[in-house]
């Protein structure tokens, strides 16, 4: 059996802002942007948004939140948790990319652990994402 995971959904305010932040400011690939011509649960117009950082087979679903239970989800998917684990083959030039660009690392200073150089950052919704360079 051959299976992967190929999407993992993640719920934001708005489509266009959410494209804006993972295309400029961590510079993933904005792989698919598609009118549905369905209407959301609060009549908005529903789209297939699916971004992935380079040429991973890893790729996010932008669901932009339309009721008041999704809402309540933005920013806090795994309540404080951190949430996605980006791995990179050069920690310091994405943490300083990163860093330029506005994104806002947390939780003190980048540090080496057992498993690699790591440093959480925040999304612009407050999503709590390690940027890690594996040291295997």
């Amino acid at each position: 059996m051959n299976q992967h995971i190929a999407l993992t959904t993640l719920v934001v305010n708005d489509y266009d802002e959410a494209i804006e932040f993972y295309t400029k400011k961590l510079g993933f690939e904005l792989i698919e942007d598609v009118q549905l011509g369905e209407l959301a649960a609060d009549g908005q117009a529903k789209r297939w948004v699916v971004i992935a950082p380079g040429q991973s087979q890893s790729r996010l679903l932008l669901a932009r939140a339309s009721t008041e239970d999704e809402q309540s989800r933005v920013g806090n998917q795994t309540g404080g948790r951190v949430f996605m684990f980006l791995h990179t083959d050069d920690f310091w030039r994405d943490h300083q990319v990163f860093s330029e660009n506005g994104v806002q690392f947390v939780n003190g200073e980048p540090r080496s652990e057992a498993y690699g150089t790591v440093a959480v950052f925040a999304d612009l919704y407050g999503n709590l994402w390690d940027l890690i360079e594996p040291a295997f």
